[in-house]
């Protein structure tokens, strides 16, 4: 194999093998979306400085599936009494390599929701609230501990951000047979659409890959937003449906996380497929700040197929996540209901079947990588 074609398969295999890492965020809890600010492809260690990187990230998913703990509650189907929202985001992203291993990015998110439900308006009538526009912008940097060119076969990125509060927090719709007389009245949408959440946030993430084989390389990666703000101060209404949800009434500003892992295969030449877990959801407390006001906490464990295709600097990625295990636990609200009534409480939370995630990026390089080819010998046919 020429040393060109070595090179090419390196980056091939080292790109697609964590390419849709960061194509990722809490997706199947119907909270809002969300996705890392600095982790956006493994491109990102292929930057030298003033390299520029552009792509966006788009994801859908459809939650509809009512759970209360573990347990599913499919009489919500059944009755057609069920939530379905239906959550669409595109992440613009640009990344700046400051050096071959710090790395700038920002992250511009814009999404378009919808949510279907009859107990927002009198439960006698389906009805469907919407909310768009730009949605909270990520900020931050990364850094890649190990010099790539020394060490092709693997390497981790440690990343720092901000989430500031620039999506809506208090986006509205009408709502029906909820007035004076069962008349129409306009109210902020349910906390899963609301394109922002009112709170400055501290972002925290990782990314690794590892050589196996020649052609199998390890990958996983994740991250954590801290939301010290405890609530955003717009009101759910919940308190409307019953007196016991009164400690319910303000919208809270939870944490939100999500960790990856799996193994990527090299097919052939620009082609790679890849297959892992995921792990992600809303925590029942914030590791900082309050955990007053309402929020639906969960958490879901889904099998992460993926496909990806890379040439030259340019790369097209796939990644079909579907829920195995979906659990909505009792919130903080939920058990000062149930101390204070004496009645268990668990509220419920309607989740996804699966996940779309399509991730399109584009480097303009200043410079080329240069690899000791001594490096590449193990890459020989």
């Amino acid at each position: 194999m020429k040393q060109s074609q070595k090179k090419t398969v390196v980056l091939h295999v080292l790109f697609l093998s964590i390419g849709t890492l960061y194509c990722s965020g809490q997706g199947c809890v119907a909270i809002r979306h969300f996705s890392s600010c600095v982790g956006s492809t493994l491109e990102n260690n292929q930057l030298h400085s003033g390299d520029i990187q552009i792509g966006m990230n788009y994801r859908y998913f459809r939650s509809f599936r009512h759970f209360r703990g573990l347990e599913e509650e499919p009489d919500r189907l059944a009755n057609e009494t069920e939530v379905i929202n239906n959550a669409h985001a595109w992440d613009y992203f640009l990344t700046y390599g400051l050096n071959q291993r710090w790395y700038a990015s920002i992250t511009l998110p814009v999404v378009i929701n919808t949510r279907s439900s009859l107990y927002e308006h009198g439960r006698e009538e389906r009805h469907t609230t919407f909310s768009r526009g730009l949605a909270d912008i990520r900020m931050g940097i990364g850094y890649w501990l190990l010099d790539m060119e020394k060490h092709p076969n693997g390497n981790m990125a440690l990343g720092l951000g901000i989430k500031l509060p620039t999506g809506n927090y208090n986006a509205t719709d009408v709502f029906y047979n909820v007035g004076p007389e069962e008349s129409p009245q306009v109210r902020p949408v349910d906390q899963s659409i609301q394109p922002g959440d009112g709170g400055f946030g501290l972002i925290m993430d990782f990314q690794f890959y590892t050589k196996i084989t020649t052609d199998i390389f390890a990958y996983g990666g994740g991250f954590y937003l801290l939301n010290p703000k405890e609530v955003n101060g717009i009101r759910t209404f919940r308190e409307t449906l019953s007196p016991i949800l009164e400690n319910e009434a303000i919208m809270a500003v939870p944490d939100q996380f999500s960790v990856r892992g799996g193994l990527s295969y090299h097919v052939y030449q620009n082609i790679s497929t890849s297959l892992g877990v995921r792990y992600e959801g809303v925590p029942v407390k914030d590791i900082m700040g309050g955990n007053n006001g309402f929020r639906r906490p969960g958490n879901v464990l889904s099998i992460d197929p993926g496909l990806a295709f890379s040439k030259n600097n340019f790369s097209l990625t796939l990644n079909v996540p579907f829920a195995v295990r979906r659990e909505r636990p009792q919130s903080v609200t939920d058990k000062q209901t149930e101390a204070l009534t004496g009645v268990p409480r668990n509220g419920d939370a309607a989740f996804a079947d699966y996940l779309i995630n399509f991730g399109i990026s584009y480097r303009f390089a200043r410079n080329k990588i240069k690899i000791d080819p001594t490096l590449l010998n193990e890459f020989k046919n």
